[in-house]
Protein backbone atom coordinates (compact mmCIF):
# COMPACT_ATOMS: atom_id res chain seq x y z
CA UNK A 1 0.00 0.00 0.00
CA UNK A 2 1.30 3.45 -0.91
CA UNK A 3 2.22 5.61 2.08
CA UNK A 4 -0.15 8.41 1.03
CA UNK A 5 -3.04 5.99 1.55
CA UNK A 6 -1.70 4.28 4.67
CA UNK A 7 -0.98 7.58 6.44
CA UNK A 8 -3.99 9.54 5.20
CA UNK A 9 -5.33 11.67 8.09
CA UNK A 10 -8.53 10.36 9.67
CA UNK A 11 -9.24 13.31 11.97
CA UNK A 12 -8.57 17.06 11.98
CA UNK A 13 -5.92 16.53 14.66
CA UNK A 14 -3.92 14.41 12.22
CA UNK A 15 -3.96 17.01 9.44
CA UNK A 16 -0.59 18.68 8.87
CA UNK A 17 -0.71 22.30 7.74
CA UNK A 18 -3.79 24.38 6.86
CA UNK A 19 -4.25 25.13 10.55
CA UNK A 20 -6.57 28.11 10.01
CA UNK A 21 -8.81 26.08 7.70
CA UNK A 22 -8.94 23.16 10.17
CA UNK A 23 -9.72 25.48 13.07
CA UNK A 24 -12.47 27.20 11.10
CA UNK A 25 -14.05 23.93 10.02
CA UNK A 26 -13.86 22.48 13.54
CA UNK A 27 -15.70 25.51 14.90
CA UNK A 28 -18.36 25.53 12.17
CA UNK A 29 -19.09 21.82 12.47
CA UNK A 30 -19.75 22.14 16.20
CA UNK A 31 -22.58 24.60 15.58
CA UNK A 32 -26.16 23.37 15.37
CA UNK A 33 -26.83 25.70 12.42
CA UNK A 34 -23.96 24.47 10.27
CA UNK A 35 -23.86 24.77 6.46
CA UNK A 36 -25.14 21.89 4.36
CA UNK A 37 -22.89 22.56 1.35
CA UNK A 38 -19.08 22.89 1.43
CA UNK A 39 -16.73 23.76 -1.43
CA UNK A 40 -13.06 22.78 -1.05
CA UNK A 41 -10.66 24.25 -3.60
CA UNK A 42 -6.92 23.86 -4.09
CA UNK A 43 -4.25 22.19 -6.26
CA UNK A 44 -4.13 18.48 -6.98
CA UNK A 45 -2.78 16.36 -4.13
CA UNK A 46 -3.10 18.98 -1.39
CA UNK A 47 -5.68 17.07 0.68
CA UNK A 48 -9.12 18.32 -0.45
CA UNK A 49 -10.73 14.89 -0.62
CA UNK A 50 -9.11 13.83 2.65
CA UNK A 51 -10.48 16.89 4.43
CA UNK A 52 -13.86 16.26 2.80
CA UNK A 53 -13.94 12.74 4.26
CA UNK A 54 -13.03 14.10 7.69
CA UNK A 55 -15.89 16.61 7.43
CA UNK A 56 -18.26 13.72 6.74
CA UNK A 57 -17.03 11.90 9.85
CA UNK A 58 -17.36 15.03 11.97
CA UNK A 59 -20.95 15.35 10.76
CA UNK A 60 -21.58 11.83 12.08
CA UNK A 61 -21.93 10.15 8.70
CA UNK A 62 -21.48 6.37 8.61
CA UNK A 63 -19.74 4.54 5.78
CA UNK A 64 -23.11 3.27 4.54
CA UNK A 65 -24.49 6.79 4.23
CA UNK A 66 -21.39 8.32 2.63
CA UNK A 67 -21.20 8.47 -1.16
CA UNK A 68 -18.05 9.66 -2.92
CA UNK A 69 -18.38 10.44 -6.61
CA UNK A 70 -15.28 11.12 -8.69
CA UNK A 71 -15.13 12.57 -12.18
CA UNK A 72 -15.01 9.09 -13.76
CA UNK A 73 -18.36 8.16 -12.17
CA UNK A 74 -20.05 11.51 -12.65
CA UNK A 75 -22.45 11.34 -15.59
CA UNK A 76 -23.47 14.96 -15.63
CA UNK A 77 -27.11 15.86 -15.34
CA UNK A 78 -28.14 12.19 -15.02
CA UNK A 79 -25.98 11.83 -11.90
CA UNK A 80 -27.52 14.99 -10.42
CA UNK A 81 -31.02 13.68 -11.09
CA UNK A 82 -30.14 10.38 -9.41
CA UNK A 83 -28.87 12.21 -6.32
CA UNK A 84 -32.00 14.35 -6.19
CA UNK A 85 -34.15 11.21 -6.21
CA UNK A 86 -32.32 9.93 -3.14
CA UNK A 87 -32.45 13.12 -1.07
CA UNK A 88 -35.67 12.13 0.67
CA UNK A 89 -34.33 8.80 1.91
CA UNK A 90 -33.28 8.77 5.54
CA UNK A 91 -29.83 7.57 6.67
CA UNK A 92 -29.31 3.82 6.99
CA UNK A 93 -26.99 3.96 10.00
CA UNK A 94 -26.72 7.38 11.60
CA UNK A 95 -28.19 10.86 11.46
CA UNK A 96 -26.92 12.22 8.14
CA UNK A 97 -26.21 11.36 4.52
CA UNK A 98 -23.22 12.93 2.74
CA UNK A 99 -22.34 13.20 -0.95
CA UNK A 100 -18.75 14.13 -1.79
CA UNK A 101 -18.33 15.12 -5.46
CA UNK A 102 -14.68 15.30 -6.53
CA UNK A 103 -13.46 17.49 -9.43
CA UNK A 104 -16.96 18.96 -9.61
CA UNK A 105 -15.82 21.61 -12.11
CA UNK A 106 -15.99 18.93 -14.81
CA UNK A 107 -19.77 18.92 -14.57
CA UNK A 108 -21.48 20.56 -17.55
CA UNK A 109 -23.34 23.84 -17.13
CA UNK A 110 -26.62 21.93 -17.36
CA UNK A 111 -25.50 19.59 -14.56
CA UNK A 112 -24.35 22.53 -12.43
CA UNK A 113 -27.66 24.30 -12.95
CA UNK A 114 -29.43 21.11 -11.92
CA UNK A 115 -27.41 21.15 -8.67
CA UNK A 116 -28.66 24.57 -7.62
CA UNK A 117 -31.97 23.54 -6.09
CA UNK A 118 -30.53 20.64 -4.11
CA UNK A 119 -27.73 22.86 -2.81
CA UNK A 120 -30.19 25.54 -1.75
CA UNK A 121 -33.10 23.42 -0.46
CA UNK A 122 -31.09 20.64 1.15
CA UNK A 123 -33.00 18.31 3.54
CA UNK A 124 -31.93 18.60 7.19
CA UNK A 125 -30.21 15.19 7.08
CA UNK A 126 -28.25 15.76 3.83
CA UNK A 127 -24.85 17.43 3.30
CA UNK A 128 -22.81 18.08 0.16
CA UNK A 129 -19.02 18.40 -0.11
CA UNK A 130 -17.72 19.62 -3.46
CA UNK A 131 -14.00 19.46 -4.31
CA UNK A 132 -12.27 21.10 -7.26
CA UNK A 133 -8.86 22.06 -8.57
CA UNK A 134 -10.44 24.67 -10.85
CA UNK A 135 -13.19 26.71 -9.13
CA UNK A 136 -13.21 29.22 -12.01
CA UNK A 137 -15.09 26.64 -14.08
CA UNK A 138 -17.93 26.48 -11.56
CA UNK A 139 -20.99 28.63 -12.00
CA UNK A 140 -21.05 31.58 -9.63
CA UNK A 141 -24.49 30.45 -8.46
CA UNK A 142 -23.03 27.08 -7.42
CA UNK A 143 -20.16 28.68 -5.52
CA UNK A 144 -22.37 31.16 -3.67
CA UNK A 145 -24.56 28.34 -2.38
CA UNK A 146 -21.57 26.71 -0.67
CA UNK A 147 -19.37 27.65 2.25
CA UNK A 148 -15.96 27.89 0.58
CA UNK A 149 -12.57 26.81 1.90
CA UNK A 150 -9.20 26.95 0.11
CA UNK A 151 -6.78 24.12 0.89
CA UNK A 152 -3.21 25.38 0.67
CA UNK A 153 0.00 23.59 -0.26
CA UNK A 154 2.27 22.71 2.67
CA UNK A 155 5.28 24.83 3.59
CA UNK A 156 8.76 23.32 3.41
CA UNK A 157 8.78 23.05 7.20
CA UNK A 158 5.42 21.24 7.23
CA UNK A 159 6.59 18.92 4.46
CA UNK A 160 9.73 18.10 6.44
CA UNK A 161 7.66 17.24 9.49
CA UNK A 162 5.33 15.01 7.45
CA UNK A 163 8.10 13.09 5.69
CA UNK A 164 10.19 12.61 8.83
CA UNK A 165 7.14 11.45 10.83
CA UNK A 166 6.18 8.84 8.22
CA UNK A 167 9.78 7.70 7.77
CA UNK A 168 10.09 7.20 11.54
CA UNK A 169 6.76 5.33 11.65
CA UNK A 170 8.14 3.00 8.99
CA UNK A 171 11.19 2.42 11.23
CA UNK A 172 13.49 3.88 8.58
CA UNK A 173 16.09 6.64 8.38
CA UNK A 174 17.11 8.76 5.40
CA UNK A 175 19.94 11.11 4.57
CA UNK A 176 19.19 14.84 4.62
CA UNK A 177 19.94 15.00 0.91
CA UNK A 178 17.04 12.65 0.22
CA UNK A 179 14.64 14.57 2.47
CA UNK A 180 15.58 17.80 0.70
CA UNK A 181 15.06 16.27 -2.74
CA UNK A 182 11.62 14.88 -1.86
CA UNK A 183 10.52 18.26 -0.51
CA UNK A 184 11.79 20.03 -3.62
CA UNK A 185 10.17 17.58 -6.03
CA UNK A 186 6.80 17.51 -4.24
CA UNK A 187 6.48 21.31 -4.22
CA UNK A 188 4.16 21.42 -1.20
CA UNK A 189 1.88 18.57 -2.30
CA UNK A 190 1.70 15.92 0.45
CA UNK A 191 0.39 13.19 -1.85
CA UNK A 192 3.31 13.63 -4.26
CA UNK A 193 5.76 13.63 -1.34
CA UNK A 194 4.47 10.37 0.09
CA UNK A 195 4.28 8.72 -3.33
CA UNK A 196 7.95 9.55 -3.86
CA UNK A 197 8.81 8.45 -0.33
CA UNK A 198 7.12 5.10 -1.09
CA UNK A 199 9.50 4.60 -4.03
CA UNK A 200 12.54 5.66 -2.03
CA UNK A 201 11.83 3.39 0.95
CA UNK A 202 11.03 0.54 -1.41
CA UNK A 203 14.55 0.64 -2.80
CA UNK A 204 17.66 -0.83 -1.21
CA UNK A 205 19.42 1.69 1.08
CA UNK A 206 22.40 1.98 -1.28
CA UNK A 207 20.06 2.91 -4.18
CA UNK A 208 17.91 5.52 -2.44
CA UNK A 209 19.96 8.55 -3.37
CA UNK A 210 19.89 7.40 -6.99
CA UNK A 211 16.08 7.11 -6.86
CA UNK A 212 15.84 10.65 -5.46
CA UNK A 213 18.25 11.96 -8.11
CA UNK A 214 16.11 10.45 -10.86
CA UNK A 215 13.44 12.96 -9.90
CA UNK A 216 16.03 15.72 -10.04
CA UNK A 217 16.95 14.58 -13.53
CA UNK A 218 13.25 14.54 -14.38
CA UNK A 219 13.13 18.25 -13.57
CA UNK A 220 15.95 18.86 -16.06
CA UNK A 221 13.97 17.02 -18.75
CA UNK A 222 10.85 19.02 -17.89
CA UNK A 223 12.79 22.27 -18.29
CA UNK A 224 14.03 21.02 -21.66
CA UNK A 225 10.38 20.53 -22.66
CA UNK A 226 9.52 24.05 -21.49
CA UNK A 227 12.33 25.56 -23.57
CA UNK A 228 11.35 23.55 -26.64
CA UNK A 229 7.73 24.72 -26.41
CA UNK A 230 8.70 28.35 -25.81
CA UNK A 231 11.18 28.26 -28.71
CA UNK A 232 8.41 26.84 -30.90
CA UNK A 233 10.46 23.80 -31.87
CA UNK A 234 9.04 21.25 -34.29
CA UNK A 235 6.75 18.44 -33.20
CA UNK A 236 9.59 16.00 -33.92
CA UNK A 237 11.80 17.69 -31.33
CA UNK A 238 9.03 17.89 -28.73
CA UNK A 239 8.08 14.27 -29.40
CA UNK A 240 11.63 13.10 -28.65
CA UNK A 241 11.57 14.90 -25.29
CA UNK A 242 8.14 13.41 -24.45
CA UNK A 243 9.42 9.92 -25.25
CA UNK A 244 12.23 10.49 -22.73
CA UNK A 245 9.89 11.57 -19.93
CA UNK A 246 6.91 9.26 -20.53
CA UNK A 247 7.53 7.34 -17.28
CA UNK A 248 7.49 10.51 -15.19
CA UNK A 249 4.49 11.90 -13.33
CA UNK A 250 2.51 14.02 -15.86
CA UNK A 251 1.06 16.27 -13.16
CA UNK A 252 4.55 17.17 -11.91
CA UNK A 253 5.59 18.03 -15.46
CA UNK A 254 2.48 20.18 -15.88
CA UNK A 255 3.29 22.16 -12.73
CA UNK A 256 6.88 22.60 -13.88
CA UNK A 257 5.73 23.97 -17.25
CA UNK A 258 3.29 26.37 -15.58
CA UNK A 259 5.94 27.59 -13.13
CA UNK A 260 8.49 28.08 -15.92
CA UNK A 261 6.05 30.01 -18.12
CA UNK A 262 4.90 32.09 -15.14
CA UNK A 263 8.49 33.19 -14.58
CA UNK A 264 8.84 34.08 -18.25
CA UNK A 265 5.63 36.16 -18.21
CA UNK A 266 6.61 38.03 -15.07
CA UNK A 267 9.74 39.21 -16.85
CA UNK A 268 7.73 40.72 -19.70
CA UNK A 269 5.09 40.12 -22.37
CA UNK A 270 5.37 36.74 -24.06
CA UNK A 271 2.43 35.51 -26.12
CA UNK A 272 3.81 32.00 -26.49
CA UNK A 273 4.19 31.57 -22.72
CA UNK A 274 0.59 32.67 -22.26
CA UNK A 275 -0.65 30.20 -24.88
CA UNK A 276 1.31 27.36 -23.25
CA UNK A 277 -0.18 28.15 -19.84
CA UNK A 278 -3.63 28.05 -21.42
CA UNK A 279 -3.05 24.50 -22.68
CA UNK A 280 -1.54 23.35 -19.37
CA UNK A 281 -3.96 25.05 -16.97
CA UNK A 282 -6.15 21.95 -16.43
CA UNK A 283 -4.72 19.09 -14.33
CA UNK A 284 -3.83 15.77 -15.98
CA UNK A 285 -5.56 14.06 -13.06
CA UNK A 286 -7.66 11.85 -15.36
CA UNK A 287 -5.92 12.03 -18.74
CA UNK A 288 -2.38 11.30 -17.50
CA UNK A 289 0.44 11.11 -20.07
CA UNK A 290 -1.93 11.22 -23.10
CA UNK A 291 -3.23 14.52 -21.74
CA UNK A 292 0.34 15.86 -21.54
CA UNK A 293 1.07 14.75 -25.13
CA UNK A 294 -2.10 16.39 -26.41
CA UNK A 295 -1.36 19.66 -24.58
CA UNK A 296 2.12 19.77 -26.14
CA UNK A 297 0.76 18.92 -29.59
CA UNK A 298 -1.85 21.70 -29.27
CA UNK A 299 0.90 24.21 -28.42
CA UNK A 300 3.06 23.14 -31.38
CA UNK A 301 0.16 23.14 -33.85
CA UNK A 302 -1.31 26.39 -32.47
Amino acid sequence: MSLHIEYRPQTFDEVIGNSELVESLSTILKNKKRPHSYLLTGPTGCGKTTIGRIIAKELGCSDQDFKEIDSADFRGIDSVREIRKQLGYYPIDGDVRVWLIDEVHKATNDAQNAMLKMLEDTPFHVYFILCTTDPQKLLKTVKTRCTQFEVQKLTAREMTGLIRRVTKAEDETLQKQIYDQIIKSADGHPRSALQLLTKVLGAAPENRIEIAKQHEEAEVDSIELCRALLSQKSWGTVREILTKIQKQEPESIRRMVLAYCKSVLLKGDNTTAGLIMGEFIDPFYDTGFPGLVYACYSVVQG
